[in-house]
């Protein structure tokens, strides 16, 4: 059984194996999480993963490195950077990389159509690609598409490792919308369980799922709420 927690906006707990991974975790500041479930959201926490650079993705990651000494996992020009600049622990890979988290759990980087910078002192710095995650573990393979629009890419991914599980941006403005999640999904992927994200946090973005679940009968289109586990 795999256990997914969702921490508003991308982030999620993801319990799997022997693993906990947080995945873009972002507390301080994000509207949609309550700052006292912070200590339960990072509990017994094995890895972080990171999608890409930007601050809404990984502002809490440094933070939780050093607090619970584990490793942060992502593209290797951010993950080397940070190496030499907080002597955090890292696993820096690249697109087609696959590395393992735990027994039985890796962690494949994949494509993603976006763009990645962090917050400098004179302006964004640039640091590497965007990207998602296929996780694999207990029978599953997760896939977390990343802040992404749809592409191309998708149908190699989905012929290469079969996802049954979507975690798919949805949110629109910065990402695909939910027609555009939807359409991913019914074009490329054989997803058992849809769990949109990087949605409802600003009024910008979309405040609800109804379209991605109208567009996918016979999908359980699940809509997370914080800190509540999807078990599947």
């Amino acid at each position: 059984e795999v256990n997914i927690l969702w921490l508003g906006h991308s982030g999620f707990r993801i319990e799997i194996g022997d693993c906990v991974l947080l995945v873009d975790p972002w507390f301080s500041g994000n509207p949609m999480f309550p700052a006292e479930m912070r200590d339960a959201a990072i509990d017994g926490v094995t890895h972080i993963l990171l999608t890409h650079g930007h601050g809404d993705h990984t502002t809490d990651a440094l933070p939780i490195a050093k607090e619970k000494d584990v490793p942060i996992v992502g593209i290797y020009d951010l993950i080397s950077w940070w190496q030499a600049k907080h002597e955090v622990k890292g696993i820096g890979f690249n697109k087609g990389g696959t590395v393992t988290l735990g027994e039985g759990v890796t962690a494949t980087l994949t494509n993603a159509v976006h763009s990645s910078s962090v917050e400098g002192p004179d302006g964004p710095v640039y640091v590497g690609a965007e990207a998602g995650f296929v996780i694999k573990g207990e029978g599953h393979a997760i896939y977390v598409s990343g802040d992404t629009d749809v592409m191309a890419d998708m149908a190699v991914i989905a012929a290469r490792h079969a996802p049954d599980i979507g975690i798919l941006c949805a949110g629109g403005h910065f990402t695909m919308d939910m027609e555009g999640a939807a359409w991913a999904a019914k074009t490329h992927f054989d997803f058992k369980t849809v769990i949109p994200c990087h949605y409802r946090t600003f009024p910008l973005l979309a405040q609800n799922a109804d379209v991605l679940k109208a567009a996918l009968p016979g999908v359980d289109v699940v809509e997370p709420q914080v800190m509540v586990p999807i078990s599947i």
